[in-house]
């Protein structure tokens, strides 16, 4: 069955690489998550916006669905092809298209990885702010369809704040040129945040124009050892009142000893319940006000122990507590929830999940971690060795739908940075109104009138 719609597609465009080989097709045809098995039709590597529109329009026409790729690092099923999709990666479009030093932006193409991003923006003296583990592999294409945050969220915003403009393919296979570039456009819709966080469903991103701003000062970062939850959110505002925070991040002693057995250092002689690992500006002042909130959470005891960075190496090695904790994991197959609320409506959601969780999970392994800071809480479930997956997942989700209703209540979203894909499209009514998805639905019905487009995704199709 698929031999026709093949020889019909290297007819149709001769010059495109195409991967059938079955290793290309299940490494192409999955992400991180692991749960379903990869079945694509062809990994199709084109290297220009004008093969992807002939892509989408071959596609039309022989009623193929389309898969687009990045660095398949989601954790939502957003990447997955597993009924036959024609999977489209980008990854041999990664020129740099210009650079701007009057309007501070940078021109790429989407397949282009987010560290080669940041190292480009110091080459030209500035930096582009959004970052997280996955810098090496992730795309940028994949950051902006799912509006990627990361560490330095409450600093500098989401991948939304950086975007000054994208071309976009869309399912019909038009080009579309959305933001130009402009501070100010008040001509209408701005479509560009449409493609933003649409997890492919509306098109394939070609092409970015990254807004650049200031190269970061010096900083230190800073470890503390909580002896309570409930501490969290004191120690959060303690430091935030003195400080312009680069970032926030908290982990469990759980994720600790996991990334210890990763390689990593054990910070403290004792071990503690919490710790938080937060980043701040290096000048003598901020030093001053940090020592000065790190006394003040002593004093009041929400902090157990703490230390300070006193070189590179030293701030690297405690960021690898945070950032190493998601590769310590990985081998565990976690089920992975990614959800966000108000962060003044943090206490209280973290009392209500922190019970749910505790009634509910009492035989797994559970790792907490995640950007205090902005709001957002990473939830790892273990799986046993003995358990199959099948009952394991089955059992992780019978929880999350008891979870999204406590999201509910507390205006929460379902999904804070990873997207909807196929993991979290159960649940999208307890952060979306029916008036909302029908509203989404009619706009994927524009822009993608055929369906083509990582259909299953976000949402079922009509």
């Amino acid at each position: 069955m698929t031999d026709a719609p093949l020889t019909s597609l290297r007819a149709a465009l001769p010059a495109l690489r195409l991967l059938t080989d079955p290793a290309d097709l299940e490494h192409y045809g999955r992400d991180w998550t692991r749960r379903w098995r990869p079945a694509p039709l062809a990994i199709a590597l084109p290297d220009s916006a004008a093969q992807v529109q002939a892509l989408v329009r071959w596609a039309n026409a022989e009623g193929v669905a389309i898969v687009p790729s990045g660095g398949r690092t989601g954790l939502s099923g957003g990447a997955v092809a597993a009924h036959g999709e024609l999977v489209v990666s980008l990854e041999r479009m990664q020129q740099v298209l210009g650079f701007d030093a009057v309007d501070r932006t940078l021109t790429v193409q989407a397949g282009i990885a987010l560290q080669r991003v940041q190292e480009l923006a110091r080459e030209h003296g500035l930096q582009y702010p959004v970052d997280f583990a996955a810098r090496g592999s992730c795309s940028i294409g994949g950051n902006i369809a799912t509006n990627a945050g990361g560490i330095r969220v409450v600093r500098y915003g989401n991948t939304r704040e950086w975007i000054a403009g994208l071309k976009l393919v869309t399912g019909g296979g038009e080009l579309l040129e959305l933001g130009r570039a402009l501070v100010k456009n008040s001509s209408g819709y701005d479509l560009r945040h449409l493609a933003i966080a649409s997890e492919g469903t509306l098109g394939i991103i070609v092409e970015a124009t990254l807004r650049l701003t200031d190269p970061p000062p010096a900083t230190n970062v800073m470890l503390l050892a909580l002896p309570s939850f409930d501490a969290l959110m004191q120690v959060f505002s303690a430091f935030r009142e003195r400080l312009q925070l680069q970032a926030f991040e908290f982990f469990t002693d759980v994720a600790l000893t996991h990334v210890l057995a990763h390689g990593a250092q054990a910070p403290f002689a004792e071990t503690h319940p919490y710790y938080v690992v937060t980043e701040f500006a290096s000048d003598a002042a901020s030093e001053a006000e940090a020592m000065a909130a790190f006394e003040q959470c002593m004093a009041s005891g929400w902090v157990s122990d703490g230390v300070i960075s006193a070189s590179d190496a030293q701030a690297a090695a405690l960021w690898r507590l945070r950032e190493g904790i998601t590769e310590s994991l990985a081998r565990h197959v976690p089920y992975k929830n990614d959800v966000s609320v108000r962060i003044s409506a943090m206490p209280a959601f973290l009392a209500d999940t922190q019970a749910l969780l505790a009634e509910h999970y009492p035989h797994f392994e559970v790792v907490w971690f995640g950007h205090i800071g902005d709001g957002n809480l990473h939830i790892n479930i273990l799986k046993p060795e003995n358990m199959p997956q099948e009952a394991f997942v089955a059992d992780c989700e019978r929880v999350t739908k008891l979870l999204a209703d406590v999201l509910q209540r507390h205006s929460g979203s379902i999904s804070a940075e990873h997207g909807i894909g196929l993991v979290k499209k159960p649940y999208l009514g307890c952060t979306r109104s029916a008036a909302e998805i029908a509203a989404m639905r009619g706009i994927k019905a524009v822009l993608d009138p055929n369906g083509i487009m990582n259909p299953g995704k976000l949402f079922d199709p009509d």
